[in-house]
């Protein structure tokens, strides 16, 4: 069994390949999924079959699961983390996997491979081939006994395994607290990703801006409205640089970005309204 929002924070549970329950949206419109994928309105029904599409084609929540992706989009969480393994600017990732919970790694490209099409991933449970996968492309899986979810205890383990410029994807502001503390009594760094944040509180979108580096603002209006960013990277759905560590990063992926961009100076946020996803929550 595995759970995983996606497409709105549809609550979407897939049990042996098939998709066997969706719940409903929270938004109608998302300008990334009409692009990329064409979706005028997310429905239930848009969801399961986006779903269908990740298990078919990515193999995701299967034995099938593919650990080597090419990019999904220009600046998303798995590509900097990514960008920042290969530069240096990191030298390790604790981020989520179906079929394997929380898993720490210092490999660029298995970092895309997990995180490329990874979403809101609420619980899974181990696959034996994913888990065998990722060892040898020289990821740690924190429980693969039960395959949980645990951000805090992977930073944890990397601490241990004496990686000093870590970066931790966390959904909630709890998580990036106490990550903060971690930092503190480890004597590490830790770069903290915000993703996963569409309907987040506006209190607890406070307490995560005050402690992340890096928050993406999928279609929550209180990150929109209450963000201070450095540089933002997108117009639609942006990423959020905070701190100048996050912009370092940002900074580095646009090397590695193979389209034209634009680089300008002015107030941010930039947030176009046609552009934005309907409704912000």
């Amino acid at each position: 069994m595995h759970i995983m929002e996606l497409l709105g924070k549809c609550r979407v549970t897939v049990d042996k390949e098939k998709v066997v329950e969706t719940g409903e949206p929270i938004i109608e419109w998302c300008p990334l999924f009409d692009k990329i994928r064409g979706i005028k309105r997310i429905t239930p029904e848009a969801a399961t079959s986006n779903m269908k599409f990740r298990i078919e084609q990515h193999g995701m929540f299967s034995p099938r699961r593919k650990l080597e992706m090419g990019i999904f989009v220009g600046f998303g969480a798995s590509e900097s983390m990514m960008t920042g393994i290969r530069s240096g600017i990191i030298d390790a990732a604790v981020t989520a996997c179906d079929g394997a919970g929380t898993v720490v790694t210092s490999n660029p490209d298995l970092v895309q491979g997990m995180g490329g099409y990874m979403s809101g991933l609420e619980m899974t449970e181990p696959i034996r081939e994913v888990l065998e996968g990722i060892s040898a492309r020289g990821g740690h899986v924190l429980s693969p006994e039960d395959a949980r979810i645990d951000q805090v205890g992977g930073a944890k383990w990397a601490a241990r395994q004496g990686f000093k410029k870590i970066a931790v994807t966390v959904a909630d502001a709890r998580s990036a607290e106490e990550l903060r503390l971690l930092e503190d009594s480890k004597d590490i760094r830790i770069m903290i990703i915000g993703v996963h944040v569409t309907g987040i509180s506006e209190e607890d979108a406070k307490r995560l801006l005050a402690v992340a580096d890096i928050v993406t603002s999928c279609a929550s209006l209180h990150i929109r409205n209450l963000v201070k960013p450095l540089v933002q990277v997108g117009t639609a759905v942006p990423l959020f640089g905070i701190t100048p560590w996050s912009k370092e990063l940002l900074v580095e992926r646009a090397k590695e970005v193979e389209l034209p961009l634009l680089i300008n100076t002015m107030p941010l946020p930039v947030l176009p309204e046609e552009k934005q996803p309907r409704p912000l929550v």
